[in-house]
């Protein structure tokens, strides 16, 4: 995990480097391909990452910076992707009931 795309600020080099997969070969978290011999090196990074003390600060990271690639925070690409998608439902949920809401609030007209 030496060079990563973004520069991380300090305060992401302080969790990552007590990160199990500091020692680790960074190969091991970029598997090529999607099957076979690669969806058994993602579990076993995986395994690595939920050993992690910093698991769950990973996890954000690498959701927060869009990584797109590689396993991190115990996830892989598909897992990142399905939790961004639920994420952002979520979000667009919470702003249509707020708006909602707003609509509805007394002493506002209410649009036919």
């Amino acid at each position: 995990m030496d060079q990563l795309d973004i520069a991380p600020d300090a305060e992401t080099w302080q969790w990552l480097s007590r990160a199990a997969c500091v020692d680790a070969d960074p190969e091991l978290f970029f598997p090529v391909g999607e099957s076979g011999p690669a969806n058994e090196q993602a579990e076993r990074a995986k395994q690595v990452c939920h050993g992690c003390p910093v698991e769950k600060q990973c996890l954000e990271w690498a959701l927060n910076t869009n990584r797109t690639s590689g396993v991190w925070g115990g996830t892989d690409e598909e897992e990142r992707r399905k939790l961004r998608r639920r994420h952002d439902r979520r979000r667009s949920a919470q702003g249509t009931q707020a708006r909602t809401r707003q609509q509805s609030a007394p002493g506002r007209s209410r649009r036919p």
